[in-house]
């Protein structure tokens, strides 16, 4: 069994103009072995926002999965005890550094990491934008008010993440960065789009339409690279 992580630069339903489920949640819920996954939404970069959970809520409730949310502000200790039942996670947008700090407090990262070894059956965790860059060692982030590298993730994934690569053109903070070390080389990744990882491994890269793409940013030492070797990574749509 394996643990799958996706993480998504934007999009799915918390993007989806309708707030309907796109390809790229249902490709999350097919990576589950379970007959009818328990899905868990987790809201901590949004301050457990009410419309944001009702907007998952609506979005899951017709794909044939069971949902929970887990939430932080009120009843955390319950909440955070049903998060080893759930199969698959999904991880909203908001404030990285919040979403973090907020989970080590209340032992989510811990029990995050131990799942993550827990080859007894698929984990899947997923996200976007700050709910995909909690899963890198870095990231690019704009949760101090300006927008800036910083390393402080999970660390289940190596390198650091950008998303909203189109959607925001963060691309030329995100390269300074990795050139200057700030944050490590790593990906750099538009709304829609999606890296796939294995077991720490980059295995895919989707998207849920024409269009999103994906950059591998890595630090060089070539004198013409401007500090950094960028790669642009070929798309699977959905």
């Amino acid at each position: 069994m394996s643990t799958h992580i996706v993480a998504m630069g934007g999009g799915g339903f918390s993007m989806a103009r309708n707030g309907a489920p796109t390809s790229l949640d249902r490709y999350i819920l097919d990576l589950s072995d379970a007959r009818s996954p328990l899905v868990c939404f987790v809201p901590t970069a949004s301050a457990d926002s009410a419309p944001y959970i009702n907007r998952f809520l609506m979005a899951y409730s017709g794909l044939g999965v069971r949902t929970m949310v887990l939430t932080l502000w009120q009843g955390a200790a319950e909440s955070v005890k049903r998060l080893p039942d759930a199969d698959v996670f999904v991880v909203g947008g908001g404030n990285t550094v919040n979403l973090l700090a907020l989970w080590d407090t209340h032992g989510v990262s811990s029990i995050f990491k131990r799942l993550a070894k827990d080859h007894s059956r698929n984990v899947v965790f997923s996200g976007l934008s700050a709910g995909a860059a909690c899963w890198f060692e870095g990231c690019l982030t704009d949760a101090f008010g300006d927008m800036r590298g910083w390393r402080g993730g999970l660390g289940l994934l190596g390198g650091s993440f950008c998303p909203h690569l189109d959607g925001e053109d963060r691309g030329a903070t995100y390269t300074q960065a990795v050139a200057s070390g700030v944050i490590p080389g790593g990906y750099a990744v538009d709304d829609g789009a999606a890296l796939h990882f294995i077991d720490g491994t980059l295995t895919k890269v989707v998207a849920e339409r024409e269009g999103p793409g994906v950059l591998h940013v890595l630090p060089s030492n070539e004198p013409s690279s401007s500090g950094v070797l960028s790669e642009t990574l070929p798309v699977d749509v959905l």
